[in-house]
C-alpha cells in the first residue's frame, strides 16, 4: 500500500474512533491533513473573535515547512497512537 493510501485510509479510521480526541490532538490532526491535502497555508489568519478558526490556522502554520509525504506519515503516526491509547484504556 502506498503512503497515500495508507493516509487515506487512517484518515477514515480516525472518525471511527469511538471518545472524541482531545482539542489538542484534533488540531494537531488537522493541521497535518491540512498541510498533506493543500500544502502550505493559503488564507490570513482569522481575527481574535474567531478563536476556533485562529487555532485551526495555527495548527495548519505550525507544520507548514513539511512536505506532502511528511505531513502525512505524521498524520498516520499521531492515528496510530490515538487508536492504541483507545484500545489500551478500553482494555484496562
Amino acid at each position: 500500500m502506498g503512503l497515500k493510501e495508507d493516509f487515506e485510509e487512517h484518515a477514515e479510521k480516525v472518525k471511527k474512533l469511538t471518545a472524541s480526541p482531545s482539542n489538542e490532538d484534533l488540531l494537531i490532526l488537522y493541521g497535518l491533513y491540512k498541510q498533506a491535502t493543500v500544502g502550505p497555508v493559503t488564507t490570513s489568519r482569522h481575527g481574535m473573535f474567531s478563536m476556533k478558526e485562529r487555532a485551526k490556522w495555527d495548527a495548519w502554520k505550525a507544520v507548514e515547512g513539511k512536505s506532502t509525504d511528511e505531513a502525512m506519515s505524521d498524520y498516520i503516526t499521531k492515528v496510530k497512537q490515538l487508536l492504541e491509547a483507545e484500545a489500551s484504556s478500553a482494555s484496562a
